[in-house]
């Protein structure tokens, strides 16, 4: 896969965490910025939308038949059923973007980076995590979204997911929200000077300083 000119990142966190909002902030960053192309994955799921969600922007919401249907047809990338939905991403579309030469962000849990890094070995892992568990719930219980049962649930979950993060190439603890990101930007621009990418994206360039013809 070191053909592919765009680069495959992976942020996986426990509920609360800020993994969507530091993703959300890097691309609003790097929004129009042709020496950077990035975009996040938009993947398939059967929860209900959340407020301010817009189908085939934050997710394509699906009914669970319907995502059922797409993974006999083997649509997906990964896929992954977390807190009674599932998510998955679909293969076509993730590689034809990397193949443009745009990095793709994909928003999912231990399991479903698990089959993607299977799959592509070449992808970049990165593992949020929050400085404490008392952090983590404050976070949860200010969002106002989940009554005080999903939040318990959630709560439990965070610690098996938690238990994950050495498989991760990368741990950035989300403390201070600006130096989070700051980790999250130093992480892609490695990523993206790698020298297998350098020579695909210069090599008229190389050529060049090299003297071949």
């Amino acid at each position: 896969m070191a053909s592919l000119l765009g680069n495959l990142f992976i942020l996986a966190a426990p509920s609360g965490a800020g993994k969507s909002s530091l993703i959300k902030a890097l691309m609003e960053k790097y929004e129009g910025n042709a020496n950077t192309p990035m975009q996040v994955s938009v993947s398939h799921t059967t929860r209900q939308p959340r407020p301010g969600e817009v189908d085939g922007v934050h997710y394509h919401f699906v009914t669970r038949e319907q995502f059922e249907a797409l993974i006999e047809q083997g649509v997906f990338f990964e896929y992954a059923e977390v807190f009674g939905n599932y998510y998955g991403t679909s293969r076509v579309t993730i590689e034809q973007t990397l193949y443009r030469g745009i990095d793709v962000f994909l928003d999912i849990d231990w399991q479903g980076a698990r089959q993607v890094t299977k799959l592509m070995p070449d992808t970049c892992g990165i593992f949020i995590l929050p400085p404490s568990l008392d952090v983590l719930e404050q976070r949860l219980n200010q969002r106002g979204q989940d009554s005080d049962e999903v939040i318990a649930s959630r709560m439990a979950k965070a610690v098996d997911e938690m238990s994950h993060f050495n498989e991760f190439g990368h741990i950035i603890i989300n403390d201070d929200f600006a130096t989070a990101l700051n980790e999250l930007e130093a992480i892609v621009t490695a990523q993206r000077l790698r020298s297998a990418k350098q020579q695909i994206r210069h090599q008229p360039l190389f050529d060049s300083l090299l003297g071949a013809a």
